[in-house]
């Protein structure tokens, strides 16, 4: 089978999609997008805390005041982005 007549049976494919099938993969975008910014706001919160825990030892705190103060703002910078990718839209 040549390279035009694979594409012709592929877009041929395309057109004889089902609508449970485009809800299925509108579902399955939904996910992935939803479950990649749970992994983008826990990298930055991760990130954010062991910097701090980094600085704490750096500077021999007697408590862990940078480690706290860094994790709180990776939160709210955690949540500032994925709120922007979601309120924007972006993909």
């Amino acid at each position: 089978m040549s390279k035009k007549q694979k594409q012709q049976a592929h877009n041929n494919k395309d057109e004889n999609k089902s609508p449970k099938e485009g809800k299925a993969r509108e579902k399955f975008d939904a996910y992935l997008k939803y479950s990649g910014m749970a992994f983008q706001m826990g990298i930055i919160i991760l990130v954010g805390t062991y910097a701090g825990k980094m600085l704490d030892s750096h500077f021999q705190t007697e408590r862990p005041y940078l480690t706290v103060l860094l994790a709180l703002l990776s939160i709210f910078a955690a949540l500032y982005v994925s709120l922007k990718d979601l309120f924007t839209g972006n993909e």
